[in-house]
């Protein structure tokens, strides 16, 4: 069985559902991406829904070290 993850569009907003997919994590893992930094979100006033650039995402993975044997 392939796992096809969706394509990062840098110009595209996604949910913290859509991007923990995108990115082939848990919504709890997203979440403390985000807790910690390493993704930027914009939360609207007034709303709990919270909003992440593919950009953002993007910079993040940019900015990853894979490290060997990991």
């Amino acid at each position: 069985m392939v796992i096809v993850k969706p394509r990062i569009e840098s110009g595209s907003v996604y949910s913290r559902q859509e991007a923990a997919e995108a990115l082939g994590v848990s919504l709890s893992t997203l979440k403390r991406l985000i807790r910690k930094g390493h993704l930027k979100v914009s939360k609207p006033d007034g709303m709990r829904r919270v909003f992440i650039t593919g950009e953002s995402i993007q910079m993040m993975l940019d900015n990853t070290v894979v490290e060997r044997g990991a």
